[in-house]
C-alpha cells in the first residue's frame, strides 16, 4: 500500500520585487510576511509525520495562544 504524503500547501503566491532600496532590503520583506503568515511554521510543521492526538494537543495550544493574545490586546 502506498503511503500518503502532506496534502500540499495551497495558498496565495508570494512576490517580493526588489526596487533600488536593493535585495538585503527585499529579502527582509519576504521574511516578514512568511513569517506574518506562519508559512516556515507550518513548513517546519509538516517535516514530519504528527499523529492526531498530537494534533489536537497543539490546535488545543495555538487556540490558547491566539485567546490570550486577543485577551491581552482587548486590556490594552
Amino acid at each position: 500500500m502506498m503511503e500518503k504524503g502532506p496534502e500540499p500547501f495551497v495558498g496565495k503566491p508570494l512576490e517580493v520585487r526588489v526596487d533600488e532600496r536593493g535585495l538585503d532590503r527585499a529579502l527582509r520583506r519576504l521574511r516578514r510576511i512568511t513569517a506574518s503568515e506562519g508559512i516556515l511554521r507550518e513548513m517546519k510543521r509538516r517535516r514530519h509525520y504528527e499523529k492526531p492526538s498530537q494534533a489536537s494537543k497543539r490546535k488545543l495550544r495555538e487556540a490558547a495562544r491566539r485567546r490570550k493574545r486577543r485577551m491581552k490586546r482587548s486590556e490594552d
